[in-house]
């Protein structure tokens, strides 16, 4: 009985130390580096991302261009556990999850109600200076787009 509690409070730990690192990684000011993104033409373009911690959560705030052109805004304040926590600004989304991968890397996860709108990886280079969002996306008429976001951290 001994045994297996400590091998719970172990696994528990190394649960908690991967979404440290996930968080760490990512906390920072990145800008898009258009040359290196490919996005779909009139897709919204995110052009600045901040992550930074938030009491025991993150907040993800992100600037850029709508589909529309115009200029475009939402914050996002959550935990990197999986689970759904809302979103405010985002025209195509009202709850937002990322749950950790591995130390370098997220599962994103975008919904409208319960329907999934954006799904993808964010992944932090193994030196930290760029992060790469990956995002299978669903557009307002229902046509389904890839977008590569490539960032350097500011």
């Amino acid at each position: 009985m001994k045994i297996r509690t400590i091998l719970c409070a172990v696994a528990m730990l190394l649960a908690v130390v991967g979404v440290s690192f996930a968080a760490d990684v990512n906390v920072g000011s990145w800008k898009l580096n258009e040359a290196k993104s490919k996005v779909s033409p009139g897709a919204p373009k995110n052009t600045m991302v901040v992550i930074a911690a938030a009491g025991d959560s993150m907040k993800v705030t992100v600037d850029g261009v709508g589909a529309d052109g115009k200029p475009s805004h939402n914050e996002w304040t959550g935990k990197f556990d999986g689970k759904d926590y809302a979103i405010t600004g985002d025209p195509v989304s009202d709850m937002r999850a990322y749950k950790p991968v591995d130390d370098h890397t997220l599962a994103l996860t975008e919904k409208k109600g319960s329907k999934i709108t954006n799904s993808g990886r964010v992944v932090v280079s193994a030196d930290g200076k760029t992060r790469t969002v990956t995002v299978n996306a669903t557009d307002a008429s229902g046509k389904k787009t890839n977008i590569v976001f490539v960032y350097n951290k500011q």
